[in-house]
């Protein structure tokens, strides 16, 4: 591949990086007003935003690997934005050698594919995370990831065949040091610039982040709510969750997986969305949560969080089984935790303790919503549990924070 063509091909790869960056910026950006929006998922730059309730890319987004500085600012900082200014610097960079043609030093080109290794490891980083911790592909990290790759591929084949041109015409410039450090400043800019334009124009979260209610009583009085056992409990919450509930879901997954759960002294409610057993609602929303809501309260407070981790491992099977009726996740229960929590499940005992924080969730005006958490009896905003979580604990409960 002559340099020309292997520039052209590097500068395609970075216009394309640009875009994938530029869509995954703006979809994180456009969660800043504190609600859920649709987001871009496809291989084709312009697509329509993904109507699904949930894919890869909005898992990826909401995930706890898609941004930094999540403690100090609302959102944190998303890993795009670094992205959207490192494929624009090496657009202008692929314009400069492609203009440049031989006249360049001949430490252009060396320079341009060590710096193309930077995005090349990110993105070979990110995918391990995406393969071993989100087990999902997003269609524009993708994206990103084989425009790197093509990027720093070019970028070699081009050196190769300019060292090649040079040596053939008698070429004997000296090493151009300039080149490198000029190049290392103009992309250390490039990263650092969106960012630092991102962070100055965000409004100020921590104002809305007690606006959202309170418990109307923390008391129990028939003991129903299950304790969570911990390993370093230093703060009082009172979560509200269904077992079906994909939110809910992510929501345990985002508090494990930043260390925050075994720091919380937990109290939980079964509130599953489901009219079998839940008399707020007039149809069911996720069919089977009664039986999986009984099944973890049958679990006792020393198993109740594994039942409910081993429901939410395998909830789009369950959410199946689900729709075939309560003996068939019965069965399944049955398989997994042994016929005395089966038994558990379709007694008279547990329907009761079901009941008992039902009652709680209506005496404390809890919305038919879930995942609901209250940090003692603040209530944390639902916005507040996904982008932001980790902000607003630090502002309201730092000590939780590993």
């Amino acid at each position: 591949m002559r340099p020309r063509r292997a520039t052209l091909v590097a500068l395609i790869a970075s216009a394309l990086g640009l875009v994938f960056a530029a869509y995954s910026t703006y979809d994180y950006a456009q969660q800043l007003d504190r609600q859920v929006h649709a987001v871009h998922c496809s291989f084709i730059p312009g697509a329509p935003v993904s109507s699904d309730a949930d894919n890869a890319c909005k898992a990826a987004l909401f995930s706890p690997y898609s941004a930094i500085f999540r403690a100090t600012y609302w959102g944190g900082v998303p890993i795009s934005l670094f992205g959207l200014g490192a494929f624009a610097f090496f657009i202008g960079f692929a314009v400069y050698l492609r203009l440049g043609d031989r006249r360049l030093p001949r430490s252009a080109y060396p320079t341009f594919v060590a710096l193309t290794l930077g995005p090349l490891a990110v993105s070979v980083l990110m995918l391990t995370i995406s393969l071993t911790h989100l087990h999902a592909l997003c269609k524009l990290c993708v994206g990103i990831y084989v425009s790197s790759l093509i990027l720093a591929v070019s970028a070699f084949l081009g050196m190769r065949s300019h060292a090649r041109e040079a040596e053939t015409a008698g070429n004997g410039r000296a090493l151009g040091v300039w080149t490198p450090i000029a190049a290392l400043l103009a992309l250390g800019i490039s990263v650092l610039a969106p960012a630092l334009v991102y962070v100055a124009s965000l409004p100020e979260y921590r104002p809305l982040l007690d606006k959202c209610g309170k418990l109307a009583t923390m008391s129990d009085p028939h003991h129903g709510l299950l304790k969570i056992p911990t390993a370093r409990p230093t703060r009082a919450v009172v979560l509200f969750e269904d077992p079906l509930c994909p939110t809910c879901k992510a929501f345990h997954e985002r508090l494990v997986d930043e260390g925050i759960f075994e720091q919380l002294d937990v109290t939980m409610a079964m509130f599953p969305l489901d009219s079998e057993c839940n008399w707020m609602l007039d149809r069911a929303l996720h069919p089977g949560a009664c039986v999986l809501a009984k099944a973890v309260i049958c679990g006792g407070n020393a198993k109740a969080r594994a039942v409910l981790e081993w429901a939410y491992d395998q909830q789009d099977s369950l959410r199946e089984l689900g729709k075939k009726g309560a003996a068939a996740l019965t069965a399944k229960v049955s398989e997994r935790w042994g016929q005395e929590i089966a038994s558990c499940v379709t007694g008279k005992q547990v329907d009761i303790q079901l009941n008992q924080e039902l009652h709680f969730a209506a005496s404390n005006h809890i919305p038919v919503s879930t995942p609901q958490m209250f940090l003692g009896d603040e209530r944390i905003c639902d916005e507040d549990t996904d982008l932001g979580l980790k902000y607003t604990l630090a502002q309201l409960a730092p000590e939780v924070l590993p």
